[in-house]
């Protein structure tokens, strides 16, 4: 029931969190956003470690959590806020949907792909190519579609990194550590990659941090961290087929962004791919 509740939490936060990402991004650069909104939530965390009293990693174990936070939050995280600069949160949503995808390939040494899982990568390659084909009402820019089509494969990297070399330590205080390293991240990179702000501080951009701090930070990075751990990636990793269904709704209804039907056909590819990737025979991967 945890496992699930967790599986939950990460669909649908981290659906609304494109959006935020989008609303924060009207005042915030993209490293100046992971800066402020990684140091609150690393200073929230390991406060609650210290409370709830959790065990230290593992010596050894630090330089890992340290990768796996520059890797998740100081790298994909930090290439989706610069991505929404260009392209629209929907999008943004549907590119990251590339991420169990990934898990699949990477840890196909365990489990092949098989004629499934092959035609799963081809599929998903012509979906992106649909997606990124020039049409009226989508912002397409090559940077940004660089930026998400990298962060998937970061993001994946760095889950199974910390999945097999991170075994100790309290969940909030290992969260904590990831956090801070992104927090660093932010804080150097920010003042010479444009700066901290892109303009004047709305109470909108404020509360969208705030939501990404204490929700998609705090709430549901940890509980991914905790489902990285518990459950096979191919299972975990099926929790971006339902990211971009949040992320483009909320993206319509209030961004008011275009979404039109090649982006439509483009995000059904992409997913249906996926879903050939994850429901090949013997698509779970045993455990390390």
């Amino acid at each position: 029931m945890l496992g699930w509740l967790a599986y939950l939490t990460v669909a649908v936060v981290w659906g609304s969190t494109y959006f935020a990402i989008a609303l924060g991004l009207e005042s915030f650069t993209p490293y100046g956003m992971v800066a402020l909104r990684f140091s609150l939530s690393a200073v929230l965390a390991l406060g609650l470690g210290r409370v709830r009293r959790e065990a230290w990693p593992a010596a050894r174990e630090v330089p890992h959590l340290l990768i796996v936070g520059a890797l998740l939050l100081g790298g994909a995280n930090a290439l989706v806020s610069y991505a929404e600069l260009h392209v629209s949160s929907g999008l943004a949503a549907v590119l990251g949907g590339l991420v169990p995808l990934w898990l699949a390939v990477f840890t196909m040494a365990k489990e092949p792909l098989g004629p499934k899982g092959w035609a799963g990568l081809v599929l998903g390659l012509a979906g992106v190519a649909v997606l990124v084909w020039p049409t009226q009402g989508l912002r397409l820019h090559g940077g940004g579609l660089a930026a998400m089509m990298l962060a998937p494969l970061l993001w994946s990297w760095g889950t199974l990194h910390g999945k097999q070399h991170v075994h100790g330590g309290g969940l909030m205080t290992n969260v904590g550590i990831q956090m801070s390293m992104a927090a660093l991240m932010g804080l150097v990179v920010a003042p010479l990659s444009g700066g901290y702000l892109r303009g004047p501080v709305t109470h909108r951009a404020l509360f969208a941090v705030a939501y990404l701090a204490l929700f998609g930070s705090l709430l549901a990075f940890s509980a991914y961290i905790y489902l990285a751990k518990a459950w096979p990636p191919a299972k975990m990793g099926t929790y971006a087929y339902l990211n971009p269904l949040v992320a483009v709704l909320l993206g319509g209804l209030v961004l008011h962004e275009p979404f039109g039907p090649r982006g439509f056909l483009g995000m059904v590819i992409i997913l249906a791919a996926v879903a050939l990737v994850q429901l090949r025979p013997k698509a779970v991967v045993a455990e390390g």
